[in-house]
């Protein structure tokens, strides 16, 4: 019988996604001056304050003021009827020195015998659904969101948007578990005062409808375009006016849109954050290797469908168990089990091997805070840490490492495809 599924994104103005890029800011800020710092930081935001707390081990000195600024103003808070502005907002740092006791329990002599940040189990997720192996309500809802926020800072078709924005995507699905159709679609939009809200209501419903949803639509691969219908349920700014938004009208916290930044629904989540984490915190690292290996796998033409699980104890190196669901999409004449297994053999789970071979002790981290962990494009850029300053470094980085599909050959060897 067919079904519907649904997932959500925010936009980087909505204040937990402010949250999470301010934490994740101090990462690559601390990363990029000493690559062995070991940092937790959790950020709240809300009316004209920051607070920023957590633990920190590292040979950096950071003005994590200015850093937290230059974040929000990239956002696009820089107006004082926001209620929340870069240049103006009060900033309090709560930072104080890692524990030994949790650092005792990470470190080791030998490199490779680095023990988990952590217990706890993390999982990775991929389907054929999208080219980017991604589930495709997740993968709309997160594109009409990057959508909005490239016609805000254009600012010509549309010059009413302000920052913070929230989206939701339901399709319809068939007995085979094939999208159909798109059933709803949700767009709540913060934007400036008008003078009627009818009026706002309509222009907004308008503009939406006629100007975003088609740039969106032009973006997809032609067989995925006839989704979009004259048939799709539209729920526009439903709640009326949204003038107020950001961290005066809602308090933003890191690390609280953890569906939002994995895979919308599908799948599993072990309940770890990942924004503020160095990668010795394995509900980060080990969430991007098991979403690596769930990638390789379904492009490898292993399965069409895959959820990773691996979990850990707080110290030890070894996973304590690595378990594979193909959904019975499976390619092979081998149980998930035994499918498991020989992933154990190619992928090295250790925390010491998923960070060299990710790549993960460099500052990457800022472009992950928004619009979603996973389904990125693994790229080279060049970045700037304290421009103009006396201590300013350029580094070239490798993002989003894990969806790199660079084991493919070597999953076709071992399983014989």
């Amino acid at each position: 019988m067919p079904y519907l599924f649904t997932s959500e994104s925010v936009s980087e103005g909505h204040p937990d996604k402010v949250a999470d890029q301010i934490s994740d800011a101090l990462i690559d800020h601390f990363l990029a001056y000493d690559t062995t710092s070991k940092v937790a930081c959790e950020t709240l935001v809300t009316t004209g304050q920051v607070v920023l707390a957590g633990e920190v081990k590292s040979e950096a000195y950071l003005d994590v003021q200015e850093i937290a600024r230059e974040v929000i103003r990239k956002i696009g808070y820089t107006k004082s009827e926001y209620m929340f502005e870069a240049n103006s907002c009060g900033i309090f740092s709560a930072i104080h020195e890692q524990s030994p006791d949790i650092n005792q329990g990470v470190e080791r002599k030998s490199p490779e015998e680095q023990g988990a940040g952590d217990q706890g189990m993390m999982f990775g997720y991929a389907t054929r659904e999208t080219d980017n192996y991604m589930p495709l309500a997740l993968d709309l809802a997160h594109k009409l969101l990057i959508e909005l926020a490239a016609i805000r800072r254009e600012n010509k078709e549309i010059s009413y948007l302000r920052p913070d924005a929230k989206s939701q995507v339901t399709i319809e699905y068939s007995d085979d578990n094939k999208p159909v159709r798109i059933d709803t679609i949700v767009i709540s939009t913060q934007h400036d005062d008008f003078d009627t809200e009818d009026k706002m209501l309509a222009k907004i419903k308008e503009d939406m409808i006629k100007i975003l949803i088609p740039r969106v639509k032009a973006q997809l691969k032609p067989e995925l375009q006839p989704l979009f219908t004259d048939q799709i349920t539209y729920h526009i700014n439903p709640t009326g006016k949204f003038v107020i938004g950001g961290p005066h009208g809602d308090t933003g916290l890191t690390g609280r849109k953890i569906i939002v930044d994995t895979y919308g629904g599908k799948g599993a989540h072990g309940g770890g954050a990942f924004s503020g984490k160095d990668p010795s915190k394995v509900d980060r690292s080990a969430a991007y290797a098991t979403r690596h290996i769930a990638k390789n796998l379904v492009a490898a033409g292993l399965c069409d469908e895959v959820l990773v699980q691996v979990s850990y104890a707080i110290g030890v190196a070894k996973p304590c168990g690595l378990f594979i669901d193909t959904h019975g999409t499976a390619k092979v004449q081998m149980t998930d089990g035994e499918i498991a297994r020989k992933v154990e053999e190619i992928f090295d789970l250790r925390p010491y091997a998923i960070e060299q071979r990710l790549k993960l002790r460099n500052p990457i981290y800022s472009d992950t805070a928004a619009y979603g962990h996973m389904g990125r494009e693994s790229k080279v850029v060049s970045k700037v840490f304290n421009k103009g300053k006396k201590n300013e470094k350029k580094v070239d980085v490798e993002l989003f490492t894990w969806e790199k599909l660079d084991y493919v050959d070597k999953v076709k060897a071992a399983f014989g495809l």
